[in-house]
């Protein structure tokens, strides 16, 4: 998964269809539920962020939560003259900003491979 380039060992449950509830998690059981906002096939991925998951255990109502939830990871596939791409566009919470700067890059490097190959991601 092109997401092991921020947190190893990630993986997602869920489903990718419009309105649908998925989890993305890494080793332990931790990480972020979201919300399939929109789902247009080959064009146009938006991804709500609602709560975190600590050890298996959904918080939705922390404070901490609740000065980011909901957030947006969205993408979007564009034709253009020398081929397709990608823009995204996320918010992201002040404590995770360096750490996206550095490691989100490489992850998109790696869905690059990754959709050249012709290898879902």
């Amino acid at each position: 998964m092109w997401t092991s380039e921020l947190h190893d060992g990630t993986y997602y449950r869920g489903s990718w269809a419009h309105g649908d509830k998925i989890q993305f998690l890494s080793p332990g059981e931790n990480g972020m539920t979201a919300v399939i906002a929109e789902n247009r096939l080959h064009e146009y991925v938006s991804i709500r962020y609602i709560s975190e998951i600590h050890n298996g255990v959904e918080d939705t109502t922390s404070e901490t939560v609740r000065k980011w939830a909901p957030s947006y990871e969205n993408f979007t596939l564009l034709q253009i003259p020398e081929g397709k791409e990608l823009r995204v566009d996320l918010d992201v919470r002040p404590d995770d900003e360096n750490h996206m700067r550095k490691d989100y890059p490489k992850g998109l490097q790696k869905l690059k491979e990754l959709c050249e190959k012709g290898v879902g991601g």
